[in-house]
């Protein structure tokens, strides 16, 4: 009777067992299909079709779409350590592709379901876009709630860096500054020219330039951008942008035009002539606009007390005055009474031709310093807002990042 219990019991065992990996086995297989299902709703909801019959007919050639894992895989499943950057519109981690190429992963924070054909568009035009002095978007990941674009690796860091950040090594000299000036000038310009849309950048700032091996400036961080038809402008329910840097006729108006990336690059100008940060401390005092302290500068005629030391060498008063009032004009109270990006390009352009004999000689020797010492050159970049979190306002309907 025992023997006969103990085998009733062993199959009672051995059924529950069974059952109980066939739950789970069923479990897992809902839970796949859940997610696979999940994955496609958000592949539709971003737009992921519309972009496919792109690829598809062959209208964009140039873009890859990854799928989650891919992405997961190819950051250590977005692991701190490969953390490259964290902001406003999110956080950039360095990838590893499977055919070893380096990347740079762009998780967003949010996106409105509404906007998904505009933001389709936009992936649509930036990877087309085809200048050596922009960062090429390589791919975007769908399947995603928001979605995750992959752009190419620069290595060398933010301009930001370059300027305030050059660990004791010899500051840039004046030429570096003002060819990095004229390549971002160029970028912009580019931007604002391409297609039938112009593309105006919006949150145009020295921690959106990064340079690559060569130094070379590379524009990046496009969370903010707008694409806008030809001599349009665009009216913003939130205005985005990173204080210091924010044009005051955007901010009144809400009218996001390519004067308000030409008031933005002006005072990165003056980051690349004075030194100073768009924000910055004099002694113990509270933050001071370096745009204010700027103009006062120039209306009292003392641009030399305001200028960076290393660069206001003797012969180079002229040249200086020059950058300063252009720098001045992308500075001007209405968008109208400023040049265009092109303007502001070439005549950087022709600066450096004109004093090219002139800034030769120093340019050859920091050059070669800043770029063969600086520990910058080994550290990784990057983009948009840096390696700290930077912190944010909002207010009635504007959302403005503050520079560190």
């Amino acid at each position: 009777f025992a023997f006969i219990s103990y085998r009733k019991l062993e199959g009672l065992s051995v059924s529950a067992v069974f059952l109980m990996v066939c739950f789970f086995a069923l479990w897992a297989e809902y839970q796949k299909r859940k997610l696979a299902k999940e994955k496609e709703r958000f592949f539709d909801q971003n737009g992921g079709q519309i972009l496919y019959q792109q690829i598809m007919s062959k209208q964009v050639d140039t873009l890859r779409i990854f799928t989650q894992e891919d992405l997961k895989k190819a950051t250590n499943d977005f692991d701190e350590s490969r953390e490259l950057g964290k902001g406003g519109h999110g956080t950039v981690y360095k990838g590893i592709l499977k055919d070893n190429r380096v990347v740079a992963v762009k998780r967003s924070k949010i996106m409105n379901v509404e906007q998904t054909d505009e933001f389709v568009q936009e992936i649509i035009i930036l990877s087309q876009t085809n200048h050596r002095n922009v960062v090429r978007l390589l791919g975007c990941c769908l399947e995603v709630e928001v979605p995750i674009l992959v752009y190419e690796f620069i290595s060398n860091g933010t301009l930001f860096e370059f300027i305030h950040r050059n660990h004791g090594s010899p500051p840039p000299s004046l030429d570096s500054r003002l060819r990095v000036a004229q390549e971002s000038a160029e970028a912009l310009a580019y931007l604002h020219l391409s297609t039938n849309h112009h593309i105006v950048h919006g949150d145009v700032k020295s921690m959106n330039i990064l340079l690559d091996d060569n130094y070379m400036a590379k524009v990046t961080d496009f969370g903010a951008s707008r694409m806008l038809p030809k001599d349009e402008s665009q009216f913003m329910t939130l205005v985005k942008g990173t204080l210091g840097y924010l044009d005051p006729e955007y901010l009144q108006e809400r009218q996001l035009t390519e004067k308000s990336d030409v008031y933005s690059f002006g005072v990165v100008l003056l980051e690349l002539i004075t030194g100073k940060t768009a924000i910055y401390r004099d002694g113990l005092k509270e933050g001071k606009s370096l745009v204010s302290s700027f103009l006062l500068a120039m209306k009292n005629e003392n641009l030399e007390g305001i200028l960076d030391p290393s660069i206001a060498r003797a012969g180079m008063e002229a040249l200086l005055r020059e950058v300063a009032e252009l720098g001045r004009t992308c500075l001007g109270p209405r968008g109208e009474d400023r040049p265009s990006m092109t303007e502001v390009a070439d005549k950087l352009k022709a600066m450096r031709s004109a004093w090219r004999e002139k800034l030769a000689p120093g340019h050859a020797k920091t050059e070669c310093l800043v770029v063969c010492s600086s520990p910058a050159a080994l550290a990784p970049w990057y983009p948009p807002s840096s390696r700290s979190s930077s912190g944010e306002l909002y207010m009635s309907g504007i959302g403005i990042e503050t520079p560190r």
